[in-house]
């Protein structure tokens, strides 16, 4: 498999839209030769990902859930605490659910280097 380097700057691009382009790679649909049963994608390199376009309130309003197992282990990260002290796990996120829920989802986020 010849895997090719897809750079991307994400300066001032949405956050939304950045992601689907990087699953789109990350997957291989852009290939004449694609298969969903074969991971066939390119290595992603992302950067300046603390300059990302946030639309709407999403960064007052979005939350991310976590449970840890344990009855009343419901945890909640507010969009904005995340992208302060981590913005590019907002990214990782987003691109993680745009992924379909297959085996080679974790091989995929592997190849997503962010910066």
């Amino acid at each position: 498999m010849d895997r090719k380097l897809y750079k991307i700057d994400a300066t001032d691009k949405v956050l939304g839209r950045l992601a689907t382009d990087i699953a789109w790679h990350l997957m291989g649909k852009h290939r004449a030769d694609y298969q969903a049963h074969i991971d066939s994608g390119d290595v992603i390199e992302v950067s300046n990902v603390s300059k990302i376009k946030i639309t709407g309130k999403k960064l007052d309003q979005k939350e991310y859930y976590h449970h840890s197992q344990y009855p009343g282990g419901l945890k909640t990260r507010k969009m904005s605490v995340l992208m302060e002290t981590n913005p590019a796990e907002v990214l990782r996120l987003a691109v993680s659910r745009m992924l379909p829920k297959t085996k080679h989802r974790t091989n995929r986020l592997k190849r997503l280097n962010i910066s």
